[in-house]
């Protein structure tokens, strides 16, 4: 007997990540997952449109809905959110007390706003991660490697990162994500040592600092290089995303291994297998 696939709510279907999520959905490329409901933004243009139609891919019957409450009520065993980051906040404790577990992709998130997710995660299983690609929950791994062997010997550590023109907040989720992991080889706090770009007359860059530089153009899907510049050499890590597709694949890999998990906050690298103690 075929089990019966594990039911979806897409929060932010009419944004791009939540066309893409819904267009490998529709292709059947996760066949133990099925769109249950999508919802946006009371005022988004697509409302009343169907999920997979407003994507470009085969229609599922779903329409795309204003209405969190109800979409919560159409028995989705998993959320997936790319929203905003507001958005997400605000319905922290409504998806709290619907029991309904949560992948939050959403970026931009302050520290408030954090906060209201991981109250959630008190009550059910939440996937927080600014960036779901198997190759940068990687880089990190090698992020935080490089620093804490480079700590003390000199190296600068700088992070260049790249993404359309239509991105609303920066540094990225990701660049801060990289961040972290240098702060934590190196043994630094972040908020403490975190510089966003530099113009005028900073002086001489201090040695216990992480520069961040924030690029927008075009159509790239995001680039990130997290540079460690001594006297001599520089070592350069870097990731490139040339499609959505590999976010919303982690994503759809998340919604397939959460449902059922203790309710805590976890990251990517728990869903990958890639900390330790984890299981994929």
């Amino acid at each position: 007997m075929t089990a019966a696939a594990t039911r979806i709510l897409l929060i932010g279907a009419a944004g791009r990540m939540g066309q893409t999520l819904a267009r490998l959905l529709a292709g059947g490329s996760f066949p133990g997952l099925a769109l249950a409901a999508a919802v946006d933004r009371p005022d988004s243009p697509l409302l009343g449109q169907d999920a997979g139609s407003a994507a470009g891919a085969p229609a599922f019957g779903v329409e795309i809905s204003g209405d969190l409450d109800a979409a919560l009520a159409a028995g989705a065993e998993v959320a997936v959110d790319f929203s905003f980051h507001a958005a997400s906040a605000a319905a922290a404790p409504r998806m709290a007390a619907a029991g309904v577990p949560w992948i939050v992709g959403t970026t931009g998130l302050d520290e408030a706003e954090k906060a209201a997710i991981a109250t959630a995660a008190r009550k059910i299983p939440v996937v927080l991660a600014a960036n779901m690609s198997v190759g940068v929950n990687l880089l990190y791994a090698l992020v935080e490697q490089a620093a804490r062997a480079l700590k003390g010997r000199g190296y600068d550590c700088e992070i260049i990162e790249r993404h359309h023109r239509r991105k609303k907040d920066a540094p990225s989720g990701t660049a801060l994500f990289l961040g972290e992991a240098a702060a934590a080889g190196f043994g630094w706090n972040l908020q403490e040592t975190a510089i966003d770009g530099r113009s005028g007359l900073p002086g001489e860059r201090p040695e216990k600092q992480i520069g961040f530089h924030a690029i927008r153009g075009g159509d790239i899907v995001g680039d990130h290089t997290v540079l460690f510049a001594a006297d001599g050499e520089c070592v350069e890590l870097s990731h490139r995303a040339t499609s959505r597709d590999t976010l919303a694949i982690g994503a759809l890999r998340a919604a397939a291994w959460l449902p059922g998990r203790p309710p805590a906050l976890y990251g990517m690298r728990d869903v990958l297998g890639l900390n330790p103690g984890s299981s994929a």
